[in-house]
């Protein structure tokens, strides 16, 4: 999990939005592109790895949920419950329906069979415009060469299929996860390969999840998205390390909506130039200067000089140590 949040913070911090750099190569971040107005070509981005936050806005007259919020929720905001409807940082006004409400990270909650808690408004009818596209699932399995797991240790993620695929190539590289590709999920159907009951937890405004067959929540029906009842989970699965890399790689990479566009520093930088603020830039020049000579200085102070040599920090702490465990035993 540290190295998992470690990877984000570094993309978040020092990586543009687009792009991530694994192995010494950069490659493209996947990203699912979200419509709402045909004004203009432009559309949010929901990211993996994204942090999500900035202001939420208004889906545009024409469109099934004109008139609604989405966007603003931040990556630490994405964990619910095993509660159907659990997982919003804001509008939740009845706790018993999810009909109505906004889409903060930019995604529709999932639907079940029945109508359950209002959830046919967001069913199949729709799937042309689904953010992400259809529900699709997909089985996770791992070997007993990576984990200490039986046959019956299976789950499945449950979600949009846009954020399901490139979800799966973080599976594989951080849980092992047996690759297999993913098909089309209608947990309307009788015969559906995971129920309602089967959900161990929400994440994104309910819009996905992470199931198992060998578990059933007695309380899974039960129309309180608030709620903390909930059937515990078998000892295999609750102490499972398998499990647990699985829940943290979703919670750490799954795709949420980005910030608003806005302009950029260089942007900011570029146009100061194009009006002739000099009284702007001078400034920003003399201080970026100075920041490059204070890590020149910061740099160079790394390295120390013992016995005539040159050694790094962590070497001569090294040498320190050994220095001392002979000064205790003189």
């Amino acid at each position: 999990m540290h190295a998992l949040w470690v990877l984000f913070v570094f993309q978040a911090l020092f990586l543009s939005p687009a792009l991530v750099n694994a192995g010494g190569k950069t490659f493209t971040r996947p990203q699912v592109r979200v419509t709402t107005t045909f004004k203009d070509f432009n559309a949010r981005i929901m990211d993996h790895w994204g942090g999500g936050g900035g202001q939420w806005t208004k889906v545009s007259l024409g469109h099934p949920f004109a008139g609604r919020f989405f966007g603003g929720a931040k990556r630490q905001e994405i964990r619910g419950t095993r509660a159907f409807g659990s997982g919003y940082p804001y509008g939740t006004d009845s706790i018993s329906t999810i009909s109505g409400r906004p889409f903060p990270f930019g995604v529709w909650p999932l639907f079940w069979d029945q109508n359950f808690m209002g959830g046919d408004e967001y069913g199949p009818q729709y799937d042309a415009i689904r953010p992400g596209g259809f529900i699709a699932s997909v089985p996770l399995r791992t070997t007993t060469k990576h984990f200490n797991v039986t046959d019956d240790e299976v789950y499945y993620a449950i979600g949009d299929r846009e954020s399901l695929l490139p979800l799966l190539v973080s599976y594989v590289t951080w849980c092992h996860v047996t690759p297999a590709w993913p098909s089309r999920f209608d947990p309307s159907l009788p015969n559906a390969t995971t129920k309602l009951e089967n959900i161990i937890q929400y994440f994104r405004g309910s819009s996905f999840a992470l199931a198992s067959p060998g578990y059933n929540n007695t309380f899974a029906r039960t129309s309180n998205s608030e709620t903390k009842e909930s059937t515990p989970l078998p000892d295999f699965m609750e102490y499972s390390p398998f499990r647990k890399c699985v829940d943290n790689v979703t919670e750490s990479a799954l795709a949420i909506v980005n910030k608003p566009p806005g302009a950029t520093p260089v942007d900011k930088f570029i146009s100061a130039l194009a009006i002739g603020n000099m009284m702007v830039v001078c400034p920003m020049i003399f201080i970026l200067v100075l920041i490059g000579a204070l890590l020149s200085v910061w740099r160079a102070s790394f390295q120390v000089w013992l016995y005539g040599d040159p050694l790094l920090i962590q070497q001569a702490r090294e040498n320190r140590q050994v220095e001392m465990r002979y000064e205790r035993y003189p």
